[in-house]
């Protein structure tokens, strides 16, 4: 994708809607696509249901920001997570945010930051309603991104230390339904040139534009050309540039 690598991202994690046994590899993930300045995760600290998150904290720089519970039923941590949003948006201190949430209550700040020119990540899980995935620049499933256990137990337990768990196998989230083959296709149509033919890459820029969470793996390929060659309706050839580098080019099988 044609994401850059080196821009600054400001992560802001909902702790209510994050497990954290994955949040090593959403800050691994994250890094494909730029560089976490700011790092906060937000919730209400004072409950034992967080306990495991301090030494996930610890090991992965991020700050926790407390937010009390004042009432049933009453998220204040997404208030508090827009609030500082927007702080960080007007410091010009970033290029993109990356929200990770499944809660559609982000959706609004989401375009928001877009429309002030920021890209937007967002991570959640396969349950996140579609208006948050749209408003995104690219949205990422939880579960096809590994999990790994804290190298140490809380601090004061009884048990010893234990080594980190190996993540476990990322998940097939998607099936590459007919609706997938019709976008795929139909991408192909608009880039190709006269003899059918479309770059792999611009393919897949502008499928994830027109999809924010299409994603190779979320249908069990590491990359797009592995999931293309899996698939009948499409062929695959290399054209070659006139510095004699070779690039991937496809097209849409006659029937």
């Amino acid at each position: 994708m044609d994401f850059q690598k080196d821009i600054r991202l400001a992560v802001l994690i909902d702790a209510d809607n994050v497990p954290y046994s994955n949040v090593k590899g959403v800050m691994e993930e994250i890094a494909k696509y730029g560089t976490p300045t700011f790092k906060r995760i937000y919730g209400d600290w004072t409950k034992p249901t967080v306990s495991g998150w301090k030494n996930v904290l610890l090991e992965n720089a991020i700050t926790p920001i407390q937010q009390y519970s004042y009432t049933t039923g009453k998220n204040s941590s997404d208030s508090a997570l827009i609030i500082d949003a927007m702080d960080i948006l007007y410091s010009g201190k970033v290029d993109g945010f990356c929200i990770i949430s499944s809660d559609s209550d982000f959706t609004r700040l989401a375009t928001r930051l877009r429309e002030a020119g920021m890209k937007v990540f967002g991570i959640g899980q396969k349950k996140t309603p579609n208006p948050f995935i749209v408003a995104c620049d690219k949205f990422i499933y939880m579960e096809i991104i590994p999990q790994f256990e804290s190298n140490e137990t809380e601090i004061g337990a009884a048990t010893p230390k234990k080594k980190a768990a190996k993540p476990q196998p990322k998940a097939v989230v998607d099936k590459v339904n007919r609706e997938t083959l019709k976008l795929i296709a139909a991408t192909i149509n608009d880039l190709a040139d006269e003899n059918g033919w479309a770059f792999l890459s611009d393919l897949g820029n502008l499928v994830l534009k027109k999809q924010p969470n299409f994603d190779s793996r979320n249908y069990g390929f590491s990359k797009l050309m592995p999931l293309i060659k899996s698939l009948p309706q499409f062929e695959i050839d290399k054209r070659e540039t006139d510095k004699g580098s070779k690039l991937i080019i496809i097209r849409n099988k006659e029937l």
